[in-house]
């Protein structure tokens, strides 16, 4: 691990080399200076080392460029970087923070609730029993919103997972060329139905299926995975690759049914 927060050194390493990439392969030694808050001296002898370490390629005077083993060190430094934010905005600042949960019984200000997912909202409960708990911060009714702060634990959530059924395009038979059955086998013990494209919800229409969204299903199948939710993606086969990228780029688990 490339930990770029451990020592002022190591981050001031990691930002010059940033520098260096964002302004190769004409590098200004006294423009980095500026903007590190370092002097050029110090500049000069940090990019000795990066070249000595076999980070940044000498292309001549005044010319650099970061080589691949800079750009792997770049993204291993980003990533913890990243994973140091995430756990600062999600453990540390998350549980200063106040969400809203909806209450499955009363509930009063101040009460101990436990928070679990279902049907991919959040809900708390009051008492202590679950392993994720929390403080309510207002007074509420069953069924309605209450604040929560103070949280402690992780929630139990199994991620969910989408299931892609691919609907032709019109100039090959449209939805006319996908049997109702199979769109209801697909479709039917799923927590949730999303559609992309004309003919993905003519052919889930005809199926007596109702999506949730007719437009950004790759963000919502997505979304809803994330949420624990096992989700269909009917989708005309010319959307399948802009449902699939938001997928991926989600981390979500997929399978892509064959026409």
């Amino acid at each position: 691990m490339v930990d770029v927060l451990d020592n002022k050194r190591a981050a001031t390493r990691f930002r010059i080399l940033v520098q260096i990439a964002e302004r190769q392969p004409a590098v200004s030694q006294g423009e980095i200076a500026e903007e590190v808050g370092v002097t050029s001296q110090a500049v000069s002898e940090y990019i000795r080392e990066l070249v000595d370490d076999g980070l940044v390629e000498k292309e001549g005077r005044s010319r650099y460029r970061v080589t691949n083993e800079g750009v792997d060190w770049l993204f291993r430094a980003a990533d913890d970087v990243r994973r140091f934010a995430d756990h600062v905005t999600g453990d540390v600042l998350g549980a200063m923070s106040e969400a809203a949960y909806i209450a499955t019984d009363d509930i009063e200000e101040g009460e101990t609730v436990s928070l679990f997912v279902e049907d991919g909202l959040l809900h708390a409960s009051p008492g202590e029993e679950g392993p994720a708990t929390g403080v309510a911060t207002t007074d509420a009714e069953a069924g309605t919103d209450v604040g929560v702060t103070s949280f402690e634990g992780v929630m139990d959530l199994e991620p969910g997972s989408v299931t892609v059924l691919q609907v032709p395009t019109v100039r090959a038979g449209g939805s006319r060329a996908i049997d109702e059955s199979t769109v209801v086998e697909h479709c039917a013990d799923a927590d949730r139905v999303v559609a992309a494209g004309v003919e993905a919800v003519v052919a889930c229409r005809q199926a007596g299926i109702d999506p949730v969204v007719t437009f950004a299903a790759g963000e919502v199948a997505a979304d809803g995975a994330e949420r624990g939710l096992h989700v269909t993606a009917v989708a005309t086969t010319d959307e399948v690759g802009r449902v699939t990228d938001r997928l991926r780029d989600a981390g979500v688990s997929y399978e892509v049914l064959e026409e």
